[in-house]
């Protein structure tokens, strides 16, 4: 940890920017939403406001506890808020920083050189869409505290104000900043902390910041030998061992990581690369700890100056011998690539409406610039001769294979150009012309497809039947993945194309829903889609379109009445709730085929009454250790993951739970 500006923090290097008034009234507009991810928002803002503590040099230590009450407790041992009182605000800089939207000290860099909390609306969302919160603050030698609080009265819910003004309650060892909060029930959909998304989002900042430990403990629930789940994250290697996280479930090429980094006055880079016996290349950025899953210019320069010297290396050393005219593009290096990239900056500009595109132009530049040096140097070291000729060799020979592809692909699109059959007999189109409103079923078999196309609504519901389960194209190159009957259907019937040649214009329906069984089998046919969405047309994800339909576990019936049930906990709920003597008739679906229309439609396509899980991609980093574990090679790995995580009709690891029209 740096002792730098330790002393000098004060309330006067805050800055305001609006106040807090519209917060409680629309939460959505500072959230994004009430639900699951929203929750966890308020938490990330505590976090990344510890997080930049660390990441500036004043803190080597974050715990985060979730409480039996529901409240949670974020903790870091830095500088600790400034808890003198501000010069024209004349309150303390913890009231200042809770209850002013934008207040704190990231604005001018001065006090924060890199800020990854910046790109949040602050703290005092957190503290206004809270019950109650309390900071404690060691600092000087004494421990001061502030507590606020929500209540309601004639005038309306008031939110986030405070007990009264700050209190120094005496001399405590130590510095740093605790806050400690519960999210306000009348406000969220559930207050209920996802243990695993927690523990996924320290994991990845352990790594992103080597050196500083993040603790996670959880005593809502104990484990099997009775203890509360506890687990810290500290990784001296940073980046390296990150990479070689990414890659533990995959067949690696070579043991070795190809590692960079720079640090200039305001800016820092690093790079970690390792490749791997795969076809796709994975490809994870950060900015200032942010997650930038749509890439942005930091990825465009980095793919940039890595094509222009492996293209320098391989011309420089002969390696095409006859086939001088072999056209050898980005892509065929990248060939079972796996690349970390995590720069530091000030004044992050994104793109897009997600927010997780950077946008800063002069960022290109700076790092094609450090990779162009740094790798040129690396290709040209002899101890790396074996890496760089075998990275030359992929490129080489993806080159001929890409080349076979586009003739594939080309001879393919001539073909359902002129025939159209691809589709026939398939599809069951809907006439509703306007993509936006509609929406198509992706169903397993023709048993299910019958049922599905008798029950929709033609005006907005297209129906695709697929037989049995798709090619997992986690093992398979392009060729025999654009080749397959069942994945042709099904890039034709939503009308994007696929991989480089993807356009989101042309899509045919804004909502794509996977419905399968809720067993082994449906969650294998829905695992395989999911990564083929993944790998060949990822913004659908990252665009909000791709669901997975939820069907009911069971029908229980008596007399007049009828209600379905979407797991083993809501029937047991039902029944244990059923205060009438007769007893329900309990019928377990073993597949969609089994409903009649009326049924599928009722529980599963009616917009009305329907339950989806939306599919989200908010850790790509996750998202890719999960693919590798479930689509890959390694069997053992595979079966550790099922046994700990599977449970069907429940949001997978993949995205969140929505209920209605979502």
């Amino acid at each position: 940890m740096s002792g730098k500006n330790i002393d000098r923090y004060k309330a006067k290097d805050l800055v305001v920017l609006e106040g807090l008034e519209a917060v409680r009234l629309r939460p959505g507009m500072y959230i994004g939403t009430t639900g699951i991810k929203g929750l966890h928002h308020i938490l990330w803002e505590i976090v990344d406001n510890a997080m930049d503590e660390a990441a500036n040099g004043y803190a080597d230590t974050i715990n985060i506890c979730l409480k039996a009450d529901g409240s949670v407790a974020v903790e870091d041992n830095g500088r600790g808020i400034p808890v003198d009182i501000h010069p024209i605000h004349k309150i303390s800089g913890v009231e200042l920083v809770y209850t002013k939207l934008h207040a704190g000290g990231k604005f001018d860099n001065k006090e924060y050189k890199f800020s990854g909390g910046l790109h949040g609306v602050g703290a005092s969302v957190t503290n206004a869409l809270s019950s109650w919160l309390k900071v404690e603050v060691y600092k000087n030698n004494n421990l001061y505290v502030q507590e606020f609080h929500s209540y309601t009265d004639e005038k309306g819910t008031h939110s986030g104000i405070p007990k009264g003004p700050i209190q120094n309650t005496g001399k405590a060892k130590g510095r740093g900043t605790r806050v400690t909060f519960l999210p306000d029930k009348d406000v969220f959909e559930s207050i209920y902390f996802d243990r695993r998304t927690i523990r996924t989002r320290l994991k990845e900042l352990a790594y992103l910041n080597k050196g500083v430990k993040m603790i996670l403990t959880d005593e809502r629930e104990q484990n099997e030998e009775g203890e509360n789940y506890h687990y810290e994250f500290l990784f001296k290697g940073g980046l390296v061992d990150f990479v070689n996280d990414i890659t533990e479930s995959k067949q690696r090429r070579s043991d070795k990581v190809i590692y960079f980094e720079e640090k200039q006055p305001n800016f820092e880079l690093e790079v970690a690369i390792q490749y791997a016996v795969e076809y796709t290349e994975t490809i994870i950025s950060y900015v200032n700890n942010i997650p930038t899953s749509e890439g942005g210019t930091h990825e465009t320069g980095f793919k940039q100056a890595f094509t222009k010297c492996m293209n320098t290396y391989v011309q420089k050393n002969n390696l095409l011998r006859g086939n001088k005219n072999a056209n050898i593009i980005g892509d065929d290096y990248r060939e079972g690539i796996n690349v970390v990239i995590s720069i530091r900056m000030q004044n992050i500009q994104f793109e897009g409406q997600t927010k997780n595109k950077l946008g800063n132009p002069e960022v290109k530049g700076l790092v094609e610039s450090i990779i162009n040096e740094q790798f040129t140097a690396y290709l040209n070291e002899n101890k790396n001769k074996d890496m760089a000729r075998m990275i030359a060799k992929i490129g080489i020979d993806a080159g001929e294979v890409r080349q076979a592809e586009q003739r594939i692909k080309k001879v393919m699109r001539e073909k359902n150009a002129n025939t159209g059959k691809i589709l026939a007999g398939k599809l069951s189109s809907c006439t509703g012309r306007r993509p936006e409103k509609n929406e198509i079923f992706i169903v397993e078999g023709d048993s299910a497809g019958g049922t599905a196309k008798q029950a929709r609504d033609k005006s907005f519901q297209a129906v695709l039947p697929l037989k049995g389960k798709s090619i997992n194209v986690e093992k398979r190159r392009k060729s025999e993945v654009i080749g397959n009957d069942e994945i042709q259907t099904l890039i034709f019937a939503l009308g994007c194309d696929i991989d480089k040649d993807f356009d989101i214009n042309k899509l045919k329906y804004h909502k794509i829903i996977i419905l399968s069984d809720a067993d082994h089998d449906g969650e294998h046919i829905r695992s395989l889609l999911l990564t083929f969405f993944y790998r060949y047309m990822r913004p659908l994800i990252t665009n909000g379109h791709v669901y997975v339909g939820v069907p009911p576990l069971y029908k229980l019936s008596k007399k007049n009445e009828t209600v379905y049930a979407y797991n083993d906990r809501e029937l047991d709920r039902i029944i244990e709730g059923d205060t009438t003597r007769g007893k329900y008739s309990i019928q377990r679906y073993k597949g969609l085929g089994e409903m009649n229309p009326s049924q599928l439609w009722e529980t599963t396509l009616n917009p009305e009454t329907r339950t989806m899980m939306k599919i989200t991609v908010e850790d790509a980093a996750e998202a890719e250790r999960m693919i590798s574990i479930l689509m890959g090679s390694d069997s053992v790995a595979r079966k550790e993951f099922i046994n700990e995580n599977a449970e069907f009709n429940k949001a997978d690891t993949f995205g969140s739970k929505y209920g209605g029209d979502n």
